[in-house]
């Protein structure tokens, strides 16, 4: 079962369209035992990272959450939904993040005009299997105030004023800043790709 995590927030909707048009099948789901039963998980996160995490533990998805990536389910997070993989972000000081990766999320600064939405670039690592078949410096859709920084995990990255993770590619554990359900070509196959797997 395709599970598309709904914590109170996110693009849930357009995601489950996205799949179907993949011709695919997914469920919303609310529940931690639902979460538990999923075979591959997506995570739509989208508004306030306080929010999300709020919402995350007033639904007891934290321990599910955990456990499903340490069984090694097939874990997709978008948007908000990789700000979450960090440790913390500065849009919640005091709040944890899920602590997959390190670092902690930062609010752009200096640049052009924030929030950043629109088109931008992507530059991709190589061996990246999240973009398989994907052209390096192939456009993607964006809307987000803050970014997560780049690691060695990230498999690809934007720039916009500085450098931040675009996609985190970890074994089971892959996420994007973008929103490939409005990103065109190039998101239904990052999805496909995801799916796929």
């Amino acid at each position: 079962m395709i599970a598309v995590l709904d914590y109170g927030g996110g693009n849930v909707g357009s995601v489950l369209k996205a799949i179907e048009y993949l011709g695919l099948s997914a469920e919303r789901v609310d529940q931690p035992a639902a979460l538990k039963s999923a075979d591959k998980i997506i995570f739509p996160g989208q508004g306030h990272f306080g929010s999300m995490m709020k919402g995350l533990a007033e639904r007891e998805m934290l321990i599910p959450l955990q456990e499903a990536f340490a069984e090694k389910k097939s874990f997709l997070g978008i948007c908000l939904g990789l700000q979450a993989l960090y440790e913390s972000s500065e849009e919640a000081p005091g709040v944890a993040g899920l602590g997959i990766l390190p670092g902690c999320v930062t609010r752009f600064q200096g640049v052009f005009k924030v929030p950043h939405v629109g088109w931008s670039q992507i530059v991709l690592r190589p061996d990246t299997k999240l973009f398989h078949g994907i052209a390096d410096g192939s456009f993607v859709y964006y809307c987000h105030s803050y970014y997560g920084p780049v690691t060695p995990e990230a498999c690809a990255i934007t720039e916009y004023g500085q450098s931040f993770a675009a996609g985190i590619e970890m074994k089971n554990i892959w996420a994007v800043q973008f929103h490939p359900e409005k990103s065109g070509e190039v998101g239904l196959k990052v999805l496909k790709n995801f799916l796929s797997r």
